[in-house]
């Protein structure tokens, strides 16, 4: 297999402030548009050679957006889009998608969800059961209050392949461990779960994280997913609101920088190529 470095976590968009209502006032520096040519500099600054584009809006309009960029960008190696899970008629949808090769994958922002077990849903969970038969994986989006759902969630489902993103997203402005560590070892239990390093910078203090507010978090992910179930992802451009691309991009580098190579072959591409089945 090809050995390629990968960031597996980015994102795109043409900022509309009806579509991006996510983006709150103090999220000023995000709405502008963000496309491959701005994020291709920082990819080389760091010698990657490709990424996974993931949704930003929940709509098969933003598949067509991002697989229309990723068919004219080689360096997107993957999409990771969204479809209605619970909609009657989500197979046909998946079947549709199954002509677009860098179609990797879907998402649900379930963070946002008032409902905080969403994902324990039936019709939610009908939709996730038809997955693995397309082929396609599924990215965990969720705060750390959610976690004791998503680990019933990920045992209801031991051969799909799923992906938290964002190291579910604990409070690491606050420094605060306990619950989410204990539920993240749970989950890890499960050898189906990978987990992105990804999104550490916008858990922490904006203005004045420091690289050894994260050391304890990662620790942690490592000790229970292992060097062969994590992977790189900047989280490009939300990052921009704590940190520059090439930024965020050294508190991982610098923290495996004493790892094997290839641990750090793995974390940095392998497992990304592996998970998504990137070409």
């Amino acid at each position: 297999m090809e050995k390629i470095r990968i960031d597996a976590h980015q994102h795109f968009w043409k900022y509309h402030p009806a579509r991006h209502t996510w983006m709150s006032d103090e999220m000023e520096v995000l709405k502008t548009d963000l496309m491959p040519p701005d994020l291709l500099p920082h990819l080389q600054n760091c010698s990657l050679d490709g990424c996974v584009a993931v949704q930003a809006d929940q709509s098969e309009d933003e598949n067509s957006f991002l697989l229309g960029l990723a068919e004219k960008y080689n360096f997107i190696r993957g999409v990771v889009g969204w479809v209605d899970l619970q909609a009657e008629n989500v197979e046909e949808r998946l079947a549709y998608y199954q002509q677009f090769p860098k179609m990797k994958g879907f998402r649900h922002v379930l963070q946002d969800e008032t409902q905080r077990d969403f994902m324990l849903r039936p019709a939610f969970m009908r939709g996730i059961s038809f997955l693995e038969k397309y082929n396609y994986t599924y990215d965990i989006l969720i705060f750390t209050d959610q976690l004791p759902y998503a680990l019933d969630f990920v045992q209801q489902f031991p051969t799909q392949r799923f992906v938290i993103d964002h190291i579910a997203k604990p409070n690491i402005k606050a420094q605060i461990m306990g619950e989410w560590q204990n539920y993240m070892t749970k989950i890890a239990a499960s050898n189906n779960v990978y987990c992105k390093i990804s999104g550490l910078v916008t858990e922490a203090d904006w203005k004045n994280w420091k690289k050894e507010d994260f050391k304890a978090y990662l620790d942690v992910v490592v000790d229970c997913f292992g060097t062969d179930r994590i992977m790189y992802g900047s989280d490009w451009g939300v990052c921009q609101l704590a940190a520059t691309y090439e930024a965020q991009f050294e508190i991982v580098n610098d923290y495996f920088s004493s790892f094997s190579a290839s641990a750090k072959d793995q974390f940095f591409g392998g497992n990304a190529v592996k998970f998504y089945r990137l070409g």
